[in-house]
């Protein structure tokens, strides 16, 4: 990124609407310089509407940086995030003259869908595991613009413990690299609080339980983790929970807001 970044007109970033902190690469605000940064909210169709709308405000108050939403179900928004590299860039706007962008974005955050999208033909391989996509490539769209995809990486946030959980809970590091047990108690906590009525709706929970543990028993009575004795089998409990999450069975929901992470950016000084 660093070396062909001297080339580059305008970074794009694209994040997981879901955690749009947890997603996004804490470097590029080094890397970039003075370029101007598209942050793309990717998957808006799983994440909370009115916490995006946060998101998108926050972020914009960063000199150069421009928040647009995006949903792979809704393909016309493709010519927004079009028109707006062409508005960044209005010297390279032409056709012998391409606006050069780089997109990057971490493992299974939807990096290669959009650039299908975007180029209206399959050049990106997609699956539903973190990467995929291994190489470097430079891709030429019809309407003026060069894309330089970047392979998905993961990096450290050592300073918010949180981020990896987070990451977990939406897909983006590879199951065989979890315990669904502890990234399940995490997401159970965290739902509790913020989204309670997602939980009624979608288990038909009597009373909300109290606990993050309380809660993957029930839906382990609930969704087939029943076994011999009464026994509980967590890990299939845990399984439901994170894929209902990642499935968007759960509703729209979002896993951090900009108040959130302010307090924990406070509280770490």
């Amino acid at each position: 990124m660093q070396e062909v970044m001297p080339l580059i007109d305008v970074v794009i970033e694209v994040l997981d609407a879901r955690i749009p902190y947890s997603s996004g690469n804490p470097h590029i605000a080094e890397l970039r310089e003075h370029r101007p940064h598209i942050k793309i909210l990717n998957k808006m169709d799983l994440a909370d509407p009115i916490v995006a709308a946060r998101w998108m405000k926050y972020f914009e108050q960063e000199q150069g940086v421009k928040a647009i939403t995006f949903s792979k179900n809704k393909v016309g928004e493709i010519k927004n995030i079009f028109k707006l590299c062409k508005s960044l860039a209005p010297n390279r706007n032409k056709e012998y003259k391409p606006v050069r962008t780089m997109i990057m974005g971490i493992p299974n955050v939807g990096k290669s869908t959009l650039i299908n999208i975007m180029a209206g033909k399959t050049i990106a391989k997609v699956g539903n595991e973190p990467a995929v996509t291994k190489t470097q490539q430079k891709i030429r769209l019809d309407n003026g613009i060069l894309l330089s995809d970047t392979p998905g990486i993961l990096w450290p946030r050592m300073h918010d413990h949180d981020c990896g959980y987070r990451l977990a809970v939406t897909g983006a590091v590879k199951n065989t690299a979890i315990e669904f047990e502890d990234i399940a108690m995490f997401a159970a906590n965290y739902l509790l609080h913020a989204y309670p009525e997602e939980l009624n709706r979608r288990y038909k929970l009597k009373e909300l339980p109290q606990t993050a543990d309380e809660l993957v028993v029930e839906i382990g009575k609930k969704r087939g983790g029943l076994r011999a004795g009464g026994r509980i089998d967590l890990h299939k409990a845990s399984e439901v929970l994170l894929h209902d999450i990642r499935d968007g069975n759960l509703g729209r929901i979002s896993f951090e807001t900009p108040e959130l992470i302010k307090a924990i950016m406070a509280e770490m000084g």
